[in-house]
């Protein structure tokens, strides 16, 4: 097995960094809606709202462990720069572990992007078709 070099995961770093910003955009957006639907449904007890809420509520923790998982991936990453000079062996598994985590977040990203559909979805439904409110 070839020296892992400290430029192979030093390539991730900024991958991950914008990985993060996005999260946390993506986390501020969703916990505005998250307000205004609580807010709405104080008011209304739709039964759409609820299920929109509910909705949110998983995207909210799916966003959560992706956040996690890449906070995990740039820990690992850190890590394996720091065995590379000690124990080659052993940044190579960490560096893969850390790809792992980061692979685990994207799906979990895109999980969540598909439950923004959904999401959508309800809303369009019950705009065309006013009487299920």
């Amino acid at each position: 097995m070839d020296n892992l070099t400290y430029s192979i995961p030093g390539l991730l770093f900024p991958a991950i960094s914008l990985l993060m910003l996005a999260y946390t955009n993506r986390f501020f957006g969703l916990a505005k809606l998250s307000r205004q639907l609580l807010s709405e449904y104080e008011n209304s007890k739709s039964a759409i709202l609820e299920k929109q809420i509910g909705n949110l509520r998983f995207r909210i923790s799916l966003l959560l462990y992706s956040q996690s998982a890449g906070i995990f991936s740039l820990i690992l990453c850190t890590c394996s720069m720091g065995m590379i000079p000690f124990y080659n062996i052993v940044a190579w598994v960490l560096f893969a572990s850390s790809l792992l985590f980061m692979v685990i977040s994207l799906i979990l990203a895109l999980i969540e992007i598909h439950l923004s559909v959904i999401a959508l979805d309800i809303e369009r439904k019950s705009i065309l078709n006013p009487s299920s409110k």
